[in-house]
Formats: C-alpha cells, structure tokens, sequence
C-alpha cells in the first residue's frame, strides 16, 4: 500500500506545474529555454513585468544586442543581459537574428584573432576586442563563423556571449 501512495505522489508531483520549471521541456511559445535572441529595434524598454503597465527598469539603445530569453509569459520574454541584468520584453521588440559579444575571460588577451577556419592553427584575418559584437552566421563543434564588419572568420565558441557551448547553428 506504501509503494501505491508513493509512486501516485510521485506522478502528482511530476505532472505539477511546478516540476514543469525543473525540466528542459519547450516553453509556451515551443521554443526552448532559455535561449539566446537580440533587440529588434535602437530603443528597447525592459519592463519590471510582463505588461505594459509595469515601470520601465532599463531601457536599451543598441539593435542587434544579444539577450538571453529565461522566461516567457503571453507575449512578453524576460530576458537577462550580458551583465545579469533582467527585464520584460515584448516579444515585437525581439529578433530571432544571432548575435554575439566577444566576453572578458580573465585568461585571455585583450586582442583576440578572428582565424580563416574554426582551428587555431588558420590563417589570421584580424584582430578583435573584447566588447566586439557582430552576426553568427554557423557554428560548430567548439567554433563560429562570425561577422565582424567588414570581416568573416572563425571565433572560438567559448569566448562568445550569444551562444551556448553545446549549440549547433547553420
């Protein structure tokens, strides 16, 4: 009888809305999360909540910047920055589009080398920042084929922000 209680708490437990927040199961919307997008737009407002009722927190000015979508409500996705920072964002304001930001990596050079295939050993095409953002155009296992304007090259994976280290883009 213990065993029959047990295993019917455990089916409750798992069908629960909130076991549905441990899982790695799609969102409302059948897209992952999280999962990285960029702004839409020049001028994106971060709201405190999913509405637009809620007070603008922080207002971002740059098209293209990548954001991390951890949570989804209607039509707004509460993203978080390169920075930690989080907020609601209509999802009119979001792209698909993805981008990236060269992060800092305490082991690293300040100037890194955009390579002309995804190995250390490839051809130099040029120097890049930590700070640089530009356009993912594929990635692979462990490097990205990446824009920087006017330049096209490879990118090791692990020093992006706006892709996951697992993830694969054609």
């Amino acid at each position: 009888m213990k065993k029959i209680r047990y295993a019917i708490i455990v089916l409750v437990v798992l069908n629960s809305p909130i076991a549905s927040s441990w899982s790695s199961e799609k969102s409302d919307s059948g897209l992952p999360l999280p999962r990285f997008v960029s702004l839409g737009d020049d001028r994106v407002n971060a709201r405190a909540g999913p509405g637009f009722r809620f007070p603008i927190n922080w207002v971002y000015l740059r098209k293209n910047f990548p954001v991390e979508v951890i949570d989804e409500f209607g039509h707004w996705r509460r993203i978080k920055d390169i920075d930690g920072i989080e907020g609601w964002i209509h999802l009119s304001m979001l792209s698909g589009r993805r981008t990236f930001i060269i992060h800092s990596l305490d082991a690293e050079p300040s100037v890194l080398i955009l390579r002309g295939g995804p190995s250390n050993q490839s051809a130099p095409v040029a120097q890049v920042e930590i700070g640089a953002h530009g356009n993912i155009l594929e990635c692979g296992e462990g490097w990205c084929r990446v824009e920087l304007a006017p330049h096209r090259g490879w990118l090791s994976k692990h020093l992006l922000w706006g892709v996951y280290e697992h993830e694969f883009i054609n």
